[in-house]
């Protein structure tokens, strides 16, 4: 007979630095708030910097097509930067955490404290220059922001919490009609599928209402403050 493990036991991390292993549901509101950061800031660049998506780049990619096909009304280098900057961001992360097992350590904490700042300095220049929009300091915003949440969805892979990808919610959707409506899937993954895309919808709505009435740095100094609020709980209570 084995004993059941307690809720919060002794880990160490690829570094050697003992953590603690945590209920699953704490990993899973982590990466419930880093959609929600998804749809706050890709609403900034949609809305704000010349239609160019941040965090989906399904959307970068259509736009950039019907753009080069003649759209007079949509960007080209925007999308064509912000999806450089995220295959960039996606391509270091991998490289950082390529060789640790699957799970938190000092490296996700670095990468998303990286991107902490990221948005934090997207945040402040939107405040010395709000007038940016499609100009050239718009665009070279957006793909700054885009590399980092490249970097967000790499550790939401590494990080592997079931459905999470942070960064587009098709696939869950897809999940979501196709398994957890026919019972494929039981209750906890209908519950994690519609709170993902719950979150996304969440954070694009209030991004929205912040930058149409607000101001266009606010949503990005909240994406900001969530995304510094992951890497504090992260660091302190995951353990992979």
């Amino acid at each position: 007979m084995t004993t059941p493990r307690p809720s919060h036991v002794r880990a160490f991390d690829v570094d050697h630095v003992p953590v603690v292993v945590v209920p699953e549901r704490l990993r899973l509101w982590l990466m419930m708030l880093l959609t929600f950061v998804t749809g706050v800031v890709d609403v900034v660049g949609y809305l704000g910097l010349d239609q160019v998506f941040t965090g989906n780049m399904t959307g970068n990619v259509v736009i950039l097509a019907m753009g080069l096909a003649g759209a007079s009304t949509l960007p080209v280098a925007g999308p064509l930067l912000a999806t450089t900057g995220f295959l960039a961001g996606a391509a270091v992360a991998g490289a950082v955490l390529g060789r640790s097992p699957n799970g938190w350590n000092r490296r996700v904490t670095v990468l998303l404290g990286v991107g902490v700042l990221v948005l934090l300095a997207a945040g402040t220049i939107l405040v010395l220059e709000p007038g940016a929009g499609g100009s050239a300091v718009g665009v070279a915003l957006a793909a700054t922001i885009a590399l980092h949440m490249g970097s967000q969805a790499l550790i939401a892979r590494h990080l592997a919490v079931k459905d999470m990808t942070t960064v587009v919610i098709t696939s869950t959707m897809t999940s979501l009609a196709g398994e957890s409506w026919h019972g494929k899937a039981g209750p906890r993954w209908l519950n994690r599928r519609t709170g993902a895309i719950a979150m996304m919808f969440l954070g694009a709505s209030i991004g929205a209402v912040l930058l149409l009435f607000v101001h266009i740095s606010v949503p990005v100094f909240v994406g900001a403050g969530l995304t510094a609020l992951v890497v504090l709980l992260g660091a302190r209570r995951w353990a992979g």
